[in-house]
């Protein structure tokens, strides 16, 4: 399995200086906008305002990856405002020659990891949870594909045994498919935000792709 996944969060808020605040938008500026080590310097030299462009660069993805390790909006709105909390209360360790969103990445997919262990008892990530909004999700498959009604509820069907499909993978294997097809990482990017090598990145991603082959067997 080579296609990568196309998922897209709606975030409407956006954590400023740690507060969860309304935000109009959450994309990254043009091209040509200042660059992410210039903000992280100005943050640590004590600018509030440089975090809050860090926030609205990254928030979108971040979200995307919480809630594909979650499949729950209210879990990864809460994770993410608790990793843009820690991010900033910790951004004095950031080192200047390291990519702040493999830096951001790590600490949510550590906050996660333990946030999933915690409540192992609860959080079986249910997909009759209503907000896992399945129609408007598209992953490993165009979402543009749209027909008749019949091809519409074929696609809609798919997702939802996609979902159940990678909920049954480990939480490891399941960080590699979100962040290579998801998100597009890179081998080297993922084992950063893993903190595992590159060949660990290749093993898990090779298993987890053939896992879900067989989940889908009946709908590939």
């Amino acid at each position: 399995m080579t296609t990568r996944l196309a998922v897209h969060a709606s975030p409407d808020k956006v954590v400023t200086g740690g507060r969860m605040e309304p935000t109009e938008t959450a994309a990254p500026g043009p091209s040509g906008e200042i660059t992410d080590r210039l903000l992280v310097e100005r943050t640590q030299g004590g600018d509030p305002t440089a975090f809050d462009e860090l926030v609205r660069r990254y928030q979108p993805k971040l979200l995307g990856m919480l809630y594909n390790m979650t499949n729950n909006q209210t879990d990864a709105w809460d994770l993410a405002m608790e990793t843009f909390e820690k991010a900033y209360r910790s951004i004095h360790t950031f080192r200047l020659d390291s990519e702040f969103f493999t830096w951001l990445y790590r600490i949510g997919y550590n906050l996660t990891i333990n946030f999933i262990k915690r409540n192992k008892h609860r959080h079986n990530l249910s997909m009759d949870d209503a907000d896992l909004d399945l129609q408007n999700r598209s992953e490993f498959i165009d979402g543009h594909a749209s027909g008749d009604a019949e091809k519409q509820a074929r696609l809609a069907e798919l997702k939802k045994k996609l979902n159940e499909s990678m909920m049954k993978l480990s939480e490891q294997h399941r960080a590699v498919v979100t962040l290579f097809d998801v998100q597009g990482l890179s081998h080297a990017q993922i084992g950063k935000v893993l903190s595992c090598k590159e060949e660990t990145v290749r093993s898990r991603l090779f298993y987890a792709h053939k896992q879900l082959q067989i989940y889908l067997k009946n709908y590939l």
